[in-house]
């Protein structure tokens, strides 16, 4: 397991919030899940450029921070869905926003970017 070499700092909302958010993947796994996309293979099929590690391992992390569940359905195939907790649901008004940013500002972006 990961220990911290440099202490997060307490007294700053913004650390805490891009702790949570801080990977590749999470905000568009947050934003997938929020739109009922719930099982592993689907969340996968949202984002063809993840690879199925990456994924599992934020996956983890977001149930570790207590932003989403996992509920395990004991049958044959096994069956997995995540879910957002209350507090993820707090979470996604800066999703939308972080979008709604992204998509006001996508023509200067594509061009300062690179591909």
């Amino acid at each position: 397991m990961y220990s911290r070499k440099i202490p997060l700092p307490l007294e700053c909302g913004l650390h805490f919030t891009r702790e949570v958010l801080n990977g590749k993947w999470k905000p568009n796994l947050l934003f997938a899940i929020s739109e009922n996309i719930k099982r592993p293979s689907d969340l996968l099929r949202a984002m063809p450029e993840a690879t199925k590690r990456v994924l599992h391992l934020q996956l983890k992390e977001l149930e570790e921070h207590g932003i989403i569940g996992k509920k395990i359905y004991h049958q044959l195939p096994p069956k997995v869905e995540y879910s957002l907790t209350p507090i993820g649901e707090s979470l996604m008004p800066i999703i939308d926003a972080m979008n709604r940013w992204g998509d006001q500002n996508s023509a200067f972006l594509s061009k300062v970017i690179p591909k």
